[in-house]
């Protein structure tokens, strides 16, 4: 049966991606987006994740049209690298909010629907530098670190409601972000990792559809890297 999955962040990348595939495998999806729509067979929704209002509308109008949400895939986010004597508080805060505490605001939202139906899946989308670190990148770090403490409290929580909760954790990706960094930092890039390549979006939007599927049925409170090896051991 088709379910109802809702990407945050879905408009390029990872996210795009992990919609189409979803949508692929005959799911109704929604995607929410900042600036500009993306194309496919979604549900598209314009949504600041550090707004509550926003978030509201947007499960709002997901269960109108589609119906409750029964697979919430938190993508969303941004950076605003700076080394740390040049950071701005307002630097920091502001990636917290959107990545961390605007992941709380989705999932405080989507498990009203299903606390009610007694099942869900949800995956967060972190990164290997939440687990190893990154000079210049403490803001993103810290909220991407978070996003696995969080997961796991939830995890705890709704398990015994058949709801579980996940994280992936990609290594460097080729998208459009990382593209704009020029072939010779793509490469430096590659060379750190062990299977010698940066991973693609759909590589990624693999092991998501996996977290959401029947097969992933008894896995919860997980880190799933798909980071080529390069965070091997954390």
């Amino acid at each position: 049966m088709s379910r109802v999955v809702l990407v945050t962040g879905g408009s390029r990348g990872i996210g795009l991606a992990t919609a189409q595939r979803f949508a692929a495998l005959g799911d109704k999806v929604a995607v929410t987006y900042n600036t500009a729509a993306p194309s496919g067979d979604f549900l598209a929704l314009q949504c600041d994740v550090t707004k509550e209002a926003d978030v509201e509308r947007t499960f709002t109008e997901v269960e109108k049209t589609l119906g409750p949400v029964e697979v919430l895939v938190s993508n969303a986010g941004i950076t605003k690298d700076a080394l740390l004597l040049r950071m701005k508080e307002e630097d920091f805060s502001s990636v917290i909010d959107a990545n961390l505490t605007g992941a709380f605001r989705v999932c405080k939202r989507a498990t009203q629907s299903m606390l009610r139906a007694r099942k869900g899946r949800i995956i967060l989308v972190s990164s290997v530098v939440g687990l190893l670190g990154q000079a210049g990148q403490a803001n993103y770090a810290a909220s991407k670190a978070g996003l696995v403490g969080f997961a796991r409290s939830l995890a705890r929580e709704f398990g015994s409601r058949s709801i579980t909760v996940n994280v992936v954790a990609p290594g460097p990706v080729d998208t459009d972000m990382t593209r704009a960094l020029g072939d010779e930092k793509l490469q430096a890039f590659a060379d750190l990792v062990p299977l010698g390549r940066i991973a693609t979006a759909d590589e990624i939007a693999g092991a998501i559809a996996f977290l959401a599927s029947a097969d992933a049925a008894y896995i919860t409170g997980a880190v799933l890297p798909v980071d080529g090896g390069l965070g091997m051991g954390h």
